[in-house]
């Protein structure tokens, strides 16, 4: 079996004729920075995600950057983030001169636990960073309810769950990275809505900072050359947004079948006791960006699949406080034991949309395999 962590050409295949014909009418128009298309997609998005104000960009990481920019923070103030995420949460923090402050995160969804944010706070902390990680939502109203308690900003990394929903206990839901003051996300080829180079995008519902990003993002400028505030160049080019119209009405269709996937992967290691399956918790839907399972021999598992032919990652091998960038640069106040576990423990199995029921019943029987020679 050929199989694949990510197969985006089987995808590609699928929907060739769609993709081939928008990317042409994009040349054939050569409008490619700023063209129809990228108006036409940032107005699509907003009402997937519930009629918010989308700014696109050029990548996730940009995304964060020009968000903690338009809250206007002050060098030296910290911003609270999970110990467990990608660099790029930290790292646009350090960028700007601000404080990244490292909250644990929940054993069982991965991300930030709201009641680790209390204990994490100073008086110079203005803001936190919940990451929605592998698809699955953070909890948002403990961290909403924590951010309003102690007067922070909420700036949600929604890189790896677009599409999911979060449902608040009065029974209202809301779409991931729409739910604090500002929401970030990437179009990184392997994301579940993804372009063919890289993007990224903004959401706001409020009016005054969804301007101000805007802004940000094309050199501070509301007219063209008056720079009213200190910006910078980030752009979603107009191909880009071309594949990813194509795409975004495909969205719901790409997150059913990695919720089949992922069913499915249950299902067949559901009695195999040594590995924790990633768990979906009652107030959130998951999109399963990534399906990441727990075992405690995490690179001799990997190891053996890897020699039956079967990719696997590990998102993340280290720590935010193990990267040697961020050693003397992160402020730690409590306990981050659950972010050095998972950075142990975790695996990743294949998961895209085109993950068909034979390769998943060959990864599963390999993992037994290995599981009942190792007991």
């Amino acid at each position: 079996m050929n199989i694949q962590m990510l197969d985006l050409r089987g995808q590609y295949r699928n929907i060739k004729d769609e993709i081939d014909n928008a990317v042409a009418s994009v040349i054939e128009e050569a409008h490619f920075i700023n063209g129809s298309e990228v108006d036409k997609f940032a107005g699509e998005l907003g009402s997937y995600l519930g009629g918010k104000y989308v700014i696109p960009c050029a990548n996730g990481t940009d995304a964060l950057q020009i968000a903690l920019m338009a809250l206007e923070l002050k060098p030296g103030d910290e911003v609270i983030l999970p110990a467990f995420t990608y660099a790029a949460t930290a790292e646009v923090v350090a960028l700007l001169g601000l404080v990244p402050v490292l909250a644990d995160v929940s054993p069982k969804n991965f991300n930030i636990n709201p009641e680790e944010i209390e204990k994490v706070v100073s008086e110079k902390t203005r803001a936190v960073m919940p990451v929605h990680l592998f698809g699955h939502s953070a909890d948002m109203a403990g961290v909403m309810a924590a951010a309003q308690k102690l007067g922070l900003k909420v700036i949600e990394d929604n890189a790896q769950a677009l599409g999911a929903k979060f449902h608040f206990s009065n029974g209202e839901s809301k779409s991931c990275g729409t739910i604090g003051d500002i929401g970030c996300t990437s179009f990184f080829p392997s994301k579940n809505l993804g372009c063919y180079g890289d993007g990224g995008a903004i959401f706001s519902s409020n009016a005054y900072l969804a301007e101000r990003l805007k802004m940000i993002a094309n050199h501070g400028q509301k007219e063209k050359y008056r720079h009213d505030i200190v910006g910078c160049n980030s752009r979603l080019d107009t191909i880009q947004a071309a594949v990813l119209r194509v795409k975004l009405s495909r969205l719901d269709t790409y997150t059913a079948a990695r919720q089949e996937a992922a069913s499915r992967y249950r299902e067949m290691l559901a009695d195999v006791e040594e590995i924790t399956l990633p768990f979906e918790e009652s107030f959130s839907t998951h999109v399963y960006h990534q399906f990441t399972i727990q075992y405690r021999e995490r690179d001799a598992l990997k190891a053996y699949l890897a020699s039956k032919g079967i990719p696997s990652m590990v998102y993340y091998p280290h720590p935010i406080e193990a990267q040697p960038a961020f050693r003397e640069r992160v402020v730690k106040r409590s306990s981050t034991d659950v972010s050095v576990r998972l950075a142990r423990e975790v695996l990743s199995l294949p998961m895209h949309t085109e993950l068909t029921f034979e390769e998943q019943k060959y990864i599963a029987e390999t993992i037994k395999s290995f599981i009942a020679g190792n007991k």
